[in-house]
């Protein structure tokens, strides 16, 4: 798959991950809906976050140190999803996702910074 198609596939799954974070954010916690468009956040992320290893640096085709948020973010979900799942710890579970979205709202940002590649392909 060419590089276009793979930064098409990370902005739709960013955008749909940012909306589903927001609404999961803003209603009851613990409830039928939260876990399951929690999981549908978890999977859409993980498109967003796995696809990111296709996008390389336009230069000289290498990742870049933007990786890394994408090595962070598989690594605060699943800590989030074990602390849920097996410990209980709602607390840990709350401060991974709410750490995960803001890391995904930060890079977000960067991303649409004049100079970057984002901006342009989107016509500004």
């Amino acid at each position: 798959m060419n590089d276009i198609i793979w930064i098409w596939l990370h902005i739709s799954f960013a955008l749909a991950s940012l909306i589903l974070g927001a609404i999961n954010l803003s209603f009851a916690k613990g409830t039928l809906r939260h876990v399951v468009i929690g999981w549908i956040w978890v999977g859409s992320m993980s498109v967003v976050a796995l696809g990111s290893f296709h996008i390389r640096e336009l230069e000289d085709g290498s990742l870049s140190w933007i990786h890394l948020l994408s090595v962070f973010t598989l690594l605060s979900m699943a800590l989030a999803i074990h602390a849920i799942r097996f410990r209980r710890n709602v607390d840990r579970h709350r401060r991974a996702m709410i750490g995960t979205m803001i890391g995904a709202i930060t890079a977000g940002i960067l991303a649409l910074l004049p100079g970057r590649y984002i901006p342009g392909l989107l016509g500004f």
